[in-house]
């Protein structure tokens, strides 16, 4: 299976919430960020992926290295996407740009009603609701 490297950002506004992201013509919500430059590191093409997509202006040194996880990818099929996951509190507006079509702010209540990643459902969100748990 062919890997697609991505950095991701476990985004938490000021309320506790994590934003999730869908990108347009597709129908999947997932975290913000996005495939790593050859030559960039995951840090590097984080802030990028969320200046471009979001207009947000991060310190990646701010950022928190939670891990990396592995999933198959929502919008690539036969493609499996490798995650480099970073946790980046914000109190800045965020406006959807570039590709990204539409924006949600959720907290670790059931989101049973909206498609997500596959990466964004087994992974990500779990450990979102073990860290508000934490």
């Amino acid at each position: 299976m062919k890997v697609i490297r991505i950095a991701a950002a476990l985004l938490i506004g000021a309320d506790g919430r994590t934003l999730l992201v869908r990108k347009r013509g597709t129908q999947a919500f997932m975290q913000p960020g996005g495939k790593i430059d050859p030559g960039e590191s995951a840090a590097q093409a984080l802030g990028r992926e969320l200046n471009e997509e979001l207009g947000l202006v991060v310190d990646v040194a701010q950022a928190q290295f939670l891990g990396e996880f592995s999933a198959v990818a929502a919008n690539e099929p036969g493609f499996e996407v490798n995650c480099q996951l970073y946790r980046l509190d914000v109190d800045q507006a965020v406006n959807p740009a570039a590709e990204i079509e539409e924006i949600l702010w959720v907290d670790g209540g059931s989101l049973d009603h909206l498609h997500l990643a596959p990466l964004t459902r087994d992974s990500i969100l779990p450990l979102y609701r073990s860290l508000q748990l934490a």
